[in-house]
């Protein structure tokens, strides 16, 4: 049913197709029609983080920022989705146009900026969605007028305040399209910082009786040193996760391209190598007992599998699912499936 749609959709400004996409998606649910985008993805249950998910496949942050189409994203076959990234107070973003596709290269420039309702709309969002198919991240950010060295009072604000409806929560330090704000991955700012959520985390834990894992979203724009001294700070601090990788600034893979020279974070095929390199360095700095969700090209069930083989334990995906619609998870599933009962020999109890 989305190749019939895509032509429509792709005939329109990226971002208007963005929320009409949204809004056809949350019409299927509520009519019952979305069995016709996505059927029945077999269970493949996997465990991380302390949690068990359905199936190892996620949908990245991004795409549905306030939470407003929880139930019907998951109603896709996801093994969990991710909202936000929300800041403690509404934005707007940056000016439009600030979303565009480069279907050549499939792959998709973004300089959105953290737009959205804030965490009080989120929050009430997510209180009104039924989650019954999956696990739910919340993706949390500063404010754009929020300078570095307040950053981690709005951390502590969104921490604060989704911490009892999240299943797993992500520090999102990488955007490329909030100013300066990949300079908390420094390593004085980011330990510094995640220390602070840590303890709030540990002192949250107490108060709701449960313990949320908190994880922390990097750039695939990394240097070896900067890999390095991230890997310290999160193995000292003894975070619950990584995501690897948010967009990159690069442009090398799309230089031939007229949109190329536009702004902002560049997703897609050609984010693969680079973040699965990342990744992979990440990985063997990290003890086992930090996993790391693969993101960043994924187009393929092949592509996936790239993930797991590096060192993934989970994957997400939002820009393949522009471009391959609804049946890249059901894909993606169906290769991590067969990579485990290949390396087993046969049906495999969960990870």
């Amino acid at each position: 049913m989305y190749n019939f749609a895509r032509p429509f959709l792709f005939g329109l400004d990226a971002e208007t197709a963005h929320g009409l996409g949204l809004k056809a998606l949350e019409l299927a649910y509520r009519t019952g029609t979305n069995p016709l985008l996505a059927g029945k993805i077999d269970p493949l249950p996997t465990k991380a983080f302390g949690l068990t998910f359905p199936n190892p496949v996620g949908l990245a942050a991004g795409l549905d920022k306030n939470g407003a189409h929880i139930d019907a994203l998951l109603a896709l076959g996801f093994g969990s989705i991710e909202i936000g990234t929300v800041t403690p107070r509404a934005q707007p973003g940056n000016p439009k146009p600030r979303m565009f596709r480069l279907p050549q290269h499939q792959a998709i420039i973004n300089r959105l900026g953290f737009n959205n309702e804030g965490v009080d709309a989120l929050v009430r969002n997510v209180g009104r969605a039924r989650r019954k198919h999956g696990l739910l991240g919340i993706n949390i950010g500063r404010n754009k007028d929020t300078s570095n060295d307040r950053a981690a009072s709005d951390y502590l604000y969104c921490l604060e305040r989704v911490y009892p409806l999240a299943d797993y929560i992500t520090v999102n330090i990488s955007s490329p399209n909030t100013a300066g704000l990949r300079e908390l991955q420094e390593e004085q700012a980011l330990r510094q910082l995640i220390g602070t959520l840590r303890e709030s985390q540990e002192e949250l834990g107490s108060q709701h009786g449960k313990r949320v894992p908190m994880l922390v979203k990097i750039a695939p724009d990394l240097s070896d040193e900067d890999i390095d001294a991230v890997a310290r700070v999160l193995r000292d601090l003894s975070v619950d996760g990584v995501i690897a990788t948010n967009t990159t600034v690069s442009r090398m893979s799309v230089q031939d391209h007229k949109l190329a020279r536009e702004t902002g974070g560049l997703s897609g095929a050609p984010l693969m190598n680079q973040s699965t390199m990342v990744m992979r360095k990440l990985r063997t700095r990290l003890p086992d007992s930090i996993p790391v969700i693969g993101v960043g090209g994924i187009l393929s069930g092949a592509d996936a599998v790239a993930k797991m083989s590096a060192g993934a334990a989970l994957v997400q995906c939002y820009t393949g699912l522009v471009y391959r619609g609804p049946e890249l998870v059901r894909e993606c599933v169906d290769a991590i499936r067969r990579r485990r009962e290949h390396r087993s020999g046969g049906p495999v109890a969960p990870e």
